[in-house]
């Protein structure tokens, strides 16, 4: 660069000015300036920033003493307890990355995950314990298993060679080996189903973890020291950020195992929760709740919803309750909320019906992601800003993955064009916002978790009775959307729904199974082809006429 003067200045990056991105520095700076603040309530258990770092940096050490370092992959299927968010810490302080499993899959699934992430750690609660022995057995080579032995939960068995408290006590809590040298290192390896084959590894790094945690106070207006309820699954997009987020927050986690209404509600009370998250289902559970559970909450309370659009009538509810909603929008490859509905001042004027249907639209980027847009897939141009024409949402920027791990034919096409390709069909509203108006690929999103029509599909497919079978979502007054399937059996044989739903039960995690069977003849193109959008139109039409 050229100095005032016109003459050559050459400025260096040094240690002095210039400090890799990494959301650890968040829990240093709050352990440092709040050591007492109560970081994480779980139950009668309370846990200050001090000791939130402390454990922290146990887990790192102990990790390290086991031989896990830079690169390598920490596997955890665990619940919303302390030791979640112990482990968005500790993982990542001895530069290995953390993959959080989905709770609810099947063994086959998560022993693919296990192998492909190539876990050298598997930390596992014990409520889990039936299928990730299941998962394990189908492995060659096996991870070190530790146990989270949660005296809050009577069932279960062991499956490791230590449980988590005592790997800990072999930490050191002032333990400093490893410094973070590069904010693109991996942070966080998170399974997306997808729509096809396998479920894809979406690589995310610190500098994207850093931006998200800071985004998601700046959009959502959080002021410090929030009261966050923990009603968002941590294996989900590592929480949307949130574990990290509540580091520069400085603010209390409150956690929880199950997520049940009247807990949900009593814990919303009992510790004045200013903020908690979720998929529809969770806000709907809350909106439709019996009038004595809600009664009591007097403080402000705001929720995030996002999973997939959220439902008006579930809006409304919230919004008499004195829940202020607001809507984000993201996906797994985008380290989860990459837009808001950011609300206008003007729109406090609206009515409670407009101020909704303006509130359930997908909305705009968020600060710290570069670029969301509605392009036409084929041209890569904006659509105009008109409500109507249809493009596809694609995002750009530093809140966006390093890639599929392994499968770089998959990242190629989902950054084709120089944007991230999110598959969701929406227009652009004249004042600029985005609403989703169908999506291009076939997932269903039932309570928050993404299901591959495919995959159901080709269970139904090993029943001997079914020629064809089409899966689509039909609306879920609890989970959003659900599955249906509509079958054609073979010629001469006979199959109920509820057989055809218990032959699913064996083949698929629980959430998956379709809580519909429709069977008959299936609509076909002149190739062949099952038409999916007929088959849509038909159930909507039972519904409406039912």
């Amino acid at each position: 660069m050229k100095s005032p003067n016109g003459t050559s200045d050459v400025l260096e990056k040094t240690s002095v000015n210039f400090v890799p991105l990494t959301p650890l520095s968040f829990l240093l700076r709050t352990a440092e300036v709040y050591p007492d603040r109560t970081a994480i309530i779980y139950g009668d258990r309370r846990v200050s920033w001090k000791t939130l770092l402390d454990r922290s940096r146990r887990i790192a050490s102990a990790l390290a003493a086991a031989g896990i370092g830079a690169g390598d992959t920490v596997a955890v299927v665990a619940a919303n307890t302390p030791e979640m968010l112990e482990l968005h810490f500790g993982v990542p302080m001895c530069g290995a990355v953390l993959n959080t499993l989905n709770v609810r899959l099947d063994p086959a699934t998560l022993s693919f995950m296990l192998q492909h992430g190539e876990a050298k750690v598997l930390i596992t609660d014990t409520e889990y314990a039936d299928v990730v022995g299941s998962a394990l057995d189908l492995l060659k080579e096996k991870p070190i298993v530790i146990d989270i032995v949660d005296p809050s939960f009577v069932g279960g068995h062991r499956l490791g060679q230590s449980d988590f408290e005592q790997f800990l006590a072999g930490g050191d809590p002032t333990w400093q080996g490893y410094k973070i040298e590069d904010e693109w290192q991996s942070i966080a390896l998170n399974y997306t189903s997808g729509t096809t084959g396998n479920p894809k590894g979406v690589v995310y790094h610190h500098r994207g973890a850093y931006l998200v945690s800071l985004s998601n106070m700046i959009d959502w207006g959080m002021p410090r020291h929030a009261v966050f309820l923990w009603t968002l699954p941590l294996f989900h997009c590592n929480g949307w950020g949130f574990a990290w987020t509540l580091a520069a927050n400085a603010g209390t986690s409150v956690c929880m195992r199950k997520v049940e209404a009247s807990t949900i509600l009593s814990a919303i009370r009992e510790h004045r929760v200013t903020h908690y998250c979720g998929a529809p289902v969770v806000h709907a559970m809350l909106a439709f709740a019996p009038d004595e559970e809600k009664r009591g909450i007097r403080h402000a309370v705001c929720g995030l919803i996002g999973g997939a659009p959220a439902p008006a009538p579930v809006i409304e509810a919230l919004q008499k309750m004195g829940i202020e909603i607001t809507q984000i929008y993201g996906l797994t490859e985008v380290f989860g909320p990459s837009a808001v509905c950011a609300e206008q001042v003007e729109w406090k004027s609206l009515g409670l019906h407009d101020l909704v249907k303006r509130k359930s639209r997908q909305g705009v980027r968020y600060t710290v992601q570069e670029g969301m847009a509605v392009l036409d897939p084929m041209t890569m141009l904006p659509v105009p800003m008109d409500g109507e024409t249809i493009g596809e949402i694609m995002f750009r920027g530093n809140m966006t993955m390093k890639g599929y791990l392994k499968n770089p034919e998959a990242t190629q096409e989902a950054f084709e064009g120089g944007w991230f390709h999110s598959g969701d069909l929406a227009v652009l509203c004249p004042d600029g916002y985005v609403q989703i108006r169908d999506r291009s690929k076939d997932v269903i999103i039932s309570g928050g978790e993404n299901i591959n029509s495919l995959e159901l599909e080709d269970a139904l497919y090993t029943h001997p009775g079914v020629r064809l079978a089409a899966v689509v979502a039909q609306p879920d007054p609890r989970w959003g959307e659900s599955p249906c399937a509509f079958i054609e059996l073979v010629d001469g044989v006979s199959a109920s729904e509820t057989e055809l739903i218990e032959h699913c039960r064996t083949k698929l995690a629980r959430f998956k199974v379709p809580k519909k069977v429709v069977i008959g003849s299936l609509p076909k193109t002149s190739t062949g082809k099952i038409q999916k959008f007929q088959l849509r139109q038909q159930l909507m039409s039972s519904i409406f006429s039912d």
